[in-house]
Parts: C-alpha cells; sequence; structure tokens
C-alpha cells in the first residue's frame, strides 16, 4: 500500500484518531493535524491525500460560540471539491453534510452508548456489504442529525437516528457513529460529557458504557476494514 498523507481535524483534546491512529501506524502513513482548541494551523490541500474529521460536543450551527467552524465548513468542501478522500466521524460526519449543503439539526433522540447499527447495501458484492456485516453494534454520542446530501448514498440507520451514514461521489465517507473509540476513549467521553448521561431511551449510564466497552474490538476491526478499503480508493 502507497504511504499517505493523512492531515486531520480535532475539536476537544477527549476525542482523537482512537484506533485509526493505530492504523496509520501500522501501515506507515504519514499524519497531520488541525486542534481548533488550539492556535489551528491549516494545511495545504496540495500536501494532503486524505481529510479526516473527528467528533465534538459543538453543533455544526454554533458559529457564534465557534467561529472557526465556517473556515473548517469551508476547507472540507474545498478537500471534496479537489476529490480528496475524505472521512468525517459524528460531527466530522456532519460538517461534511453541511460543507455539501445539507440541514443539520437536532434529533428527535440522544443517542449515547453501544447500540446495534444496521447496513444498507445494494448487493453483496458492492459497498458497504463487502466492509460491513449487516449490523454492528457500534458506540454513539450525538444529539443532532442531518439530512442526506443531494446524490450522497445513505448506508446505516439505527432505531433513533435514520441517516446514520453516507457515501458521497465514491471517496467521501460520513458517520454519525464512532467505530474508532477503544475501550479507554469510551470512558473518557463519559467523564468529560458526564452532564449528558440522563436518562432515556438511547442513553446508556456510564456504568453500562464501561461493561459494555467490550463490543469496541469489533467496531475497531469495522474500521480498519472501512480505512483499508478507502485506502484503495
Amino acid at each position: 500500500m502507497q504511504a499517505l498523507r493523512i492531515h486531520y481535524f480535532q475539536h476537544v483534546p477527549f476525542e482523537g484518531l482512537g484506533c485509526i491512529g493505530d492504523w496509520i501506524q501500522e501501515h506507515g502513513h504519514t499524519v497531520t493535524a488541525t486542534r481548533w482548541y488550539e492556535t489551528p494551523v491549516l494545511p495545504d490541500l496540495q500536501d494532503i491525500d486524505w481529510l479526516i474529521i473527528m467528533g465534538g460536543p459543538m453543533g455544526v450551527y454554533e458559529t457564534e460560540q465557534h467561529p472557526w467552524l465556517r473556515i473548517e465548513k469551508q476547507f472540507i468542501a474545498d478537500a471534496i471539491q479537489q476529490q480528496k478522500k475524505v472521512l468525517g466521524v459524528c460531527l466530522g460526519a456532519q460538517l461534511i453534510a453541511a460543507a455539501l449543503g445539507a440541514r443539520v439539526y437536532p434529533n428527535p433522540e440522544k443517542e449515547i452508548g453501544w447500540f446495534p447499527v444496521q447496513f444498507i447495501s445494494p448487493g453483496s458484492d458492492t459497498f458497504p456489504a463487502t466492509v460491513f456485516p449487516p449490523e454492528l453494534n457500534v458506540f454513539h454520542w450525538h444529539g443532532d442529525t442531518f439530512d442526506l446530501p443531494s446524490t450522497a448514498t445513505r448506508f446505516a440507520a439505527t432505531a433513533a437516528c435514520a441517516h446514520q451514514a453516507f457515501i458521497y461521489k465514491g471517496k467521501v465517507v460520513g458517520l454519525q457513529f464512532h467505530l474508532e473509540v477503544r475501550p479507554q476513549d469510551a470512558a473518557d467521553m463519559a467523564a468529560a460529557g458526564a452532564q449528558e448521561l440522563k436518562p432515556a431511551p438511547y442513553i446508556q449510564d456510564a456504568a453500562t458504557i464501561t461493561q459494555l466497552s467490550g463490543l469496541a474490538t469489533a467496531a475497531n476491526a469495522g474500521m480498519h476494514k472501512l480505512l483499508d478499503y478507502m485506502a484503495t480508493l
């Protein structure tokens, strides 16, 4: 596999690359970062092959509180226009949707914890069936959802949220859920967002999140398979 130049956007200290970082290291790719909570530095798009956008507790529409969101959305739009590989996770997927002109807004239910996602495939020999099983238990932490961007194809859903994942023009993937989260990452997020763990149909408490963190093994394997797939595009 050819070495790729990967750049990622991080929005808060407790939502990093997770197992994506392990995959990058295993395959000898180079990685650089923009951390929006520090002094952000953006790369030249000519110097990267792949943009990965991680999650965060802010909303895409909270541009008054976080003015840099406008800059980030424009950079994502430019990366897509220049046909870079783009992968967005949670807030990252919402930012991709917004950059493509879709609406992002609060979902009727928050999803926090380990819940199954169903993958939707047009055939057994096509994406996502070539990457994912029909159903996988994954980690969720989101309150927002998005309309499907024009010409994008939805490929995952849950009981609480119809638009869980999409692919756009073959090289742009948005995931509302967190395949990258390892057990410690889930614990860190639960500690940082403890005030959000209020009883609701699709919100687990911290103890349950910890108890189910063994599900990360299969979820991380799913992320590695997705990264392997995207690396060939």
